[in-house]
């Protein structure tokens, strides 16, 4: 069966989200820019499943040695390295300009996130829909707050029998069964 066709292709300007954000800050400073890069994919992988977004997470060319290539991380996210000399800026707006003249357009959003101002002008100014850093911080944050609360806490048993450990609607059935009543 077909992926259905997701509601949003998400386009992040990588470098300008790990400098805005506090940890991945903290985490490129101790410990480099790759483990930075590891840490936001992980997390736009989680978020990207969540919202149903086809996410690009598009990184500068000019703090890497390889050139220009697609990683395919999840069916939710890929990661893209720019060419030499290419900003992820121009990937981006690039990006947005195709989308323009894309049959996808009509039933798909898209939108950018980067605190850079002038890439905000941009890409508003090609259709797309904006979101600073911080608000993806902050979205990203309440997402992992809504999984969180939909998973069912584990209860400790305090006794070590394992029926004590049992919800009352299968304790009371087990009862049954014990006494031969079916």
């Amino acid at each position: 069966m077909p992926r259905p066709s997701p509601q949003s292709l998400f386009l992040v300007d990588g470098y300008n989200v790990v400098g805005a954000w506090p940890d991945l800050r903290r985490v490129r400073d101790r410990n480099g820019l790759e483990e930075a890069r590891r840490r936001l994919i992980e997390i736009l992988a989680n978020y990207s499943a969540f919202q149903g977004y086809d996410t690009q997470l598009v990184f500068d060319s000019q703090y890497r040695e390889a050139s220009s290539n697609r990683e395919v991380i999840t069916p939710n996210l890929c990661v893209c390295y720019t060419d030499f000399g290419q900003t992820a800026d121009t990937y981006i707006e690039k990006t947005c300009a195709a989308f323009r003249h894309d049959v996808r357009k009509f039933h798909q959003r898209l939108i950018v996130a980067t605190s850079d101002r002038a890439q905000q002008l941009t890409v508003v100014g090609y259709g797309a829909e904006w979101m600073s850093a911080e608000q993806l911080a902050s979205d990203v944050e309440n997402v992992h707050r809504r999984v969180q609360r939909r998973q069912k806490p584990v209860r400790k048993s305090s006794s070590r029998f394992l029926a004590h450990s049992l919800d009352p609607v299968a304790q009371k059935r087990l009862t049954q069964l014990r006494f031969g009543k079916h």
